[in-house]
Formats: C-alpha cells, structure tokens, sequence
C-alpha cells in the first residue's frame, strides 16, 4: 500500500480511492470519502468507499471518478 500511494504521490495525483474495510485501511491514512465531501460512484458503499489525500490534493469535493479504462469493465 505504502508503495501504491507513493506512486501515485509522485505522479501528481490528488488522492487515491478505493472500497474496502474502513478499519483496515484507516491505518494507511484513508478516511470514508463522505467524511471529504467526496461522492462514492455507487452510494450503497457508504463508509467502505474511502479515499486517501495526497501531497496535490486542494480540497476538491464532489463526485468521484475512476480512470477512464475502468468505464470499460
């Protein structure tokens, strides 16, 4: 994970996403999105869907979105 969000740190990304347990991750800096004011792209993810702001992030808000690949699955 560590080297997850330092890749995407150092590619000038704003933060990370990701659904998964809200207790596992807290470790790694994540919080619930809404706690951001962040919307998940499917709200019955409710605080699984959690996000991790990196050295780029302003304090953007709304909905989230995946990489344009990911519309393809």
């Amino acid at each position: 994970m560590h080297a997850v969000l330092g890749a995407a740190d150092a590619l000038g990304e704003p933060l990370v996403g990701l659904v998964g347990d809200p207790g596992f991750y807290h470790r790694f800096g994540f919080v619930p999105s809404r706690s951001m004011e962040i919307v998940a792209p499917d709200p019955s993810w409710g605080d699984y869907f959690q996000v991790r702001p990196l050295t780029q992030y302003d304090g953007v808000t709304g909905c989230f979105s995946y990489a344009s690949p990911f519309d393809l699955l």
